[in-house]
């Protein structure tokens, strides 16, 4: 008995209805990429395991698909190792190769390797697939496309503007105002300063992989996770500073404003009354402060204390866009010193990456999709016999030239067989011809079959149907 074909947990196919959707999302985005100055590169699917391993932290690391070595990859190992049961060390002597996990890494190995050909500050962007071994759910896939944008090469604030600038006009488009999202804001060294504010700063990458899971875990559980780590009743009192409870009842901040200006207040409170968060404060400041000159179209941008990112390389800013009911959408963050792991010391860039398969779930669930046209044959030329196929064959390839989507039922069918077939596929038009050899030529949802005599009769007829 032969067994049921399946796709790994995860990943998905897509049909030709749901491609044209995923590409008026990748044409949106690269439209605004192009606009932005960003040129576009692309890095293998795989990466050496030592490239990937390492520069996300502990959490990311258990995220790589790892690719077996070719042939018998367990002939090197020795008895002694196999022996141990220890995952890590016999992984080392069987896996060389790994997906990549993000196109962050990758970009990052691509810099140091190709630095003498680039021009600093450097802007790229990729639209890849990435890979994950996490739990799949809703919105959360195994195997997913990143549409990256990073400006790298330059420390200046100035490029984290022009990120959640170009944020704005990305989701302006595809949201049409009809879908309310919020760009958050933080920055790792204001967690940092209220880290080293009550003594842990050892502990603080465990401390930012937990506050990195509120939105999985909830605030008792990240309080939990942070006491099991050692803070004792620490947990409490840092979390809430972090999740702004103490500073948002300030008269300052509670004064009727806009959400800049009091975004600018939280801020400035912040950096007055915590030791060690100047600095990332400052920088924020600057940020919010661009924005409000500048304005935005339709992005509620806001400062949030609570967001981490739970990938180790970043050092600065970092961002994250969601709406209501989804995980993040898209996110990013400023990396001070990722190349250094390659050999190219004291790089810093900025970064942003869309999630296209969230985006097209928000989309799709709140039924923001235009209406695709041209995508499918435009033109059905119907097929009765030999005749119809001498006939239709020398037009069908005139209508292509033309710009027209256009295909010959191939074979000698019912009539009600190629109607059928034409409405599956969404076909406007219909071309047939009667016993006389007269053609005529109608839209598929009207009644009136309009007579042509000519190739030149039948583009003017559809060109201005």
């Amino acid at each position: 008995m032969s067994q049921k074909p399946s796709i790994p947990k995860g990943t998905r196919d897509f049909s030709p209805i749901e491609m044209v959707r995923r590409n008026y999302i990748f044409d949106v985005i690269k439209k605004s990429f192009k606009k932005y100055g960003f040129q576009q590169i692309e890095t293998p699917a795989m990466e050496n395991l030592s490239t990937l391993v390492g520069t996300g932290g502990d959490e990311s690391d258990k995220l790589i698909f790892k690719i077996l070595n070719s042939g018998d990859y367990l002939a090197k190992v020795d008895k002694e190792t196999l022996s141990s049961q220890n995952s890590s060390l016999i992984t080392h002597h069987i896996s060389e190769k790994a997906l990549h996990y993000d196109l962050t890494v990758p970009f990052a190995r691509y810099v140091v390797q190709n630095q003498n050909d680039i021009t600093f500050p450097f802007r790229r962007f990729q639209i890849q697939p990435v890979w994950r071994a996490d739990k799949p759910q809703k919105g959360r896939y195994r195997e997913f496309y990143q549409c990256d944008a990073d400006i790298i090469g330059s420390d200046s604030l100035l490029n984290e503007v022009d990120l959640i600038k170009m944020i704005d006009d990305v989701f302006t488009e595809l949201f049409k105002g009809k879908l309310n999202y919020t760009v958050s804001i933080n920055n790792r060294k204001i967690l940092s300063g209220i880290v080293k504010y009550f003594g842990v700063e050892d502990k603080f990458e465990q401390i930012v992989v937990v506050i990195d899971k509120l939105d999985k875990i909830g605030e008792q559980g990240v309080i939990n996770e942070l006491e099991a780590i050692g803070l004792g009743d620490i947990a409490l009192k840092m979390l809430t500073l972090i999740y702004s409870k103490e500073f948002l009842e300030t008269e300052e901040i509670k004064k009727p404003q806009s959400q800049l200006d009091q975004t600018i207040g939280m801020l400035n409170w912040l950096s007055r009354n915590v030791n060690n968060t100047e600095e990332g404060a400052n920088e924020l400041l600057l940020v919010f402060e661009s924005l409000k000159k500048l304005g935005l179209k339709t992005a509620k941008v806001i400062f949030d204390p609570t967001l981490a990112r739970g990938l180790g390389y970043y050092t600065g800013t970092i961002i994250e866009v969601k709406v209501e009911n989804f995980p993040s959408i898209t996110g990013g963050g400023r990396y001070d010193d990722l190349t250094g792991k390659f050999g190219l010391k004291n790089v810093s860039g900025v970064g942003i990456s869309f999630g296209a398969d969230r985006i097209y779930d928000v989309l799709l669930d709140n039924n923001l999709y235009p209406e695709f046209k041209g995508d499918s044959t435009q033109v059905l030329f119907t097929n009765q016999g030999e005749a119809d196929e001498n006939r239709f064959l020398p037009m069908l390839f005139q209508l292509r030239e033309a710009g027209i989507n256009a295909e010959l039922y191939t074979e000698k069918a019912k009539w009600q067989k190629q109607m059928v077939f034409a409405e599956k596929k969404g076909v406007k038009f219909i071309v047939s011809a009667n016993e006389h050899g007269e053609m005529f030529v109608k839209e598929m949802k009207g009644t009136d079959k309009k007579p042509f005599s000519s190739i030149d009769e039948l583009l003017t007829i559809i060109q201005h149907s």
